[in-house]
């Protein structure tokens, strides 16, 4: 063969493989794909009610497939209430969505534990304008390995703030409490006058677990004992401090502190029961906040004020704290690889990246991110929320550091409570479940 038609074949075969190579491109979990096809990315996420905050994080889910006609991208908004049971099943499966909501703490530590989450660190270096507005600590609860995050947060959780009706406070000339003698006071007054002093909504136990009792037993034990405890580290939900802690709820509910079937009705039900005055108090999260704003008047809202849980007497605990810390986020799949793994970064930095941060604050939802809102976009309760926190402390939510197990048993345990259960046979319950969890 002449040395002229050599090259020919070569720039022939040459001109094949180039070719070849461009009709591919990367599909999820590194499989390949034709030219043209779309790039498939599931998300789920538990913004699925019809408040402020879940409408907004739908929305910019939304605009990322609107901006991105060359993702298909299949986003399931699953209820809260059974979110966290239906992750798991799939976890168990390895079968989890390329993006999914994780809440901090135990929840995603877990999911990393089991190695079925990736770091999304890349794209926080890549975007340092935006990654180091976020709050001191927001990234603590999703660092596992040393610089390595997993998680950008959509939200601050502040789950333990008192509100109040000053309406009724003052028509009934009751003090708004701030020591465990005047809130007994405050209950007792009420309940004579027919006014249900606390709206509780129970039905899904996590509720008086996240609201009520991690920020009371943080007053009685102390945030130390707490995490010691967790850690099944010189000590344990036996010990008298948190027989103690328990005690203390129990005597909310044995003074008729809540209305009749608190384990019936969800959060939202108590909420507009609240709302509506026939309860003078709410302990309750931010997630009211934003409910409020999309189901109350700023008349009723205007008459409700907010402040932290009373002191307890030779308690070890901060009495102006709040349980709380970084909200959760959209976590990636280990398994998600190529153009999938580039489009789950891209829609992570859209959902949580600067202006989704101020639309969420602006739906009254407290936020881990040093963000300008316009006052006129949120309630005047909001602002009042807004201004407390900051200048409170910072205590852990039970759930976030228990194991599932323990936090299932704490839940329930209070609903025992609520039904005539003892604070000694929940702490041991507790007590064995969280010992036997993580000795795994």
């Amino acid at each position: 063969m002449k040395p002229i038609q050599k090259m020919g074949l070569v720039l022939l075969m040459l001109t094949l493989i180039l070719a070849g190579c461009g009709e591919s491109s990367s599909k999820p979990n590194g499989e390949t794909a034709n030219k043209g096809d779309k790039v498939k990315l599931t998300v789920w996420h538990n913004f699925a009610g019809d408040d402020l905050r879940a409408k907004t994080v739908r929305s910019f889910i939304d605009q990322f497939a609107q901006d991105n006609p060359d993702v298909e991208l299949d986003a399931q908004a699953i209820p809260v209430d059974g979110y966290r049971q239906r992750l798991s099943t799939v976890a168990a499966a390895n079968e989890l969505p390329d993006l999914m909501f994780v809440y901090a703490g135990s929840h995603s530590a877990e999911l990393y534990k089991a190695d079925l989450l990736q770091p999304i660190t890349d794209v926080l270096d890549q975007n340092p304008e935006w990654r180091d507005k976020f709050l001191q600590g927001a990234f603590d609860p999703f660092t596992f390995k040393e610089k390595e995050v997993y998680t950008a947060p959509l939200a601050m959780s502040a789950t333990s703030i008192l509100y109040y009706n000053t309406t009724l406070f003052e028509k009934h000339g009751v003090k708004v409490p701030t020591t465990w003698e005047e809130m007994m006071t405050a209950i007792k007054v009420f309940n004579d006058n027919g006014v249900t002093p606390i709206a509780l909504g129970n039905k899904a136990p996590w509720v008086a677990q996240s609201t009520i009792i991690g920020s009371l037993a943080d007053r009685v034990t102390g945030t130390e004992w707490f995490k010691n405890a967790s850690e099944q580290k010189g000590a344990k939900f036996t010990d008298p401090e948190f027989v103690e802690a328990l005690g203390y709820f129990k005597q909310l509910v044995d003074n008729k502190a809540f209305q009749e079937g608190a384990n019936s009705i969800d959060n939202t039900q108590a909420e507009q029961y609240f709302i509506q005055g026939n309860a003078a108090m709410m302990v309750s999260g931010a997630w009211t906040l934003t409910n409020l704003a999309s189901s109350a008047s700023e008349e009723q809202m205007k008459n409700i004020d907010v402040t932290v849980l009373p002191s307890i007497p030779g308690g070890k605990g901060d009495p102006n704290t709040i349980s709380g810390g970084a909200g959760g986020g959209l976590a990636l799949s280990k398994r998600t690889e190529g153009a999938a793994r580039e489009a789950a970064l891209k829609l992570i930095y859209t959902v949580s990246g600067p202006e989704a941060q101020k639309a969420i604050a602006e739906s009254n939802s407290m936020v881990m991110y040093d963000t300008d809102i316009d006052q006129a976009k949120v309630t005047s309760l909001y602002y009042k929320a807004f201004n407390l926190v900051k200048k409170t402390g910072i205590t852990p939510v039970y759930d976030a550091y228990l194991t599932a197990e323990a936090g299932e048993a704490i839940n329930n345990g209070l609903q025992e409570i609520m039904m005539g259960g003892t604070p000694e046979s929940v702490a041991k319950k507790l007590q064995d479940a969280q010992a036997r969890s993580t000795a795994q």
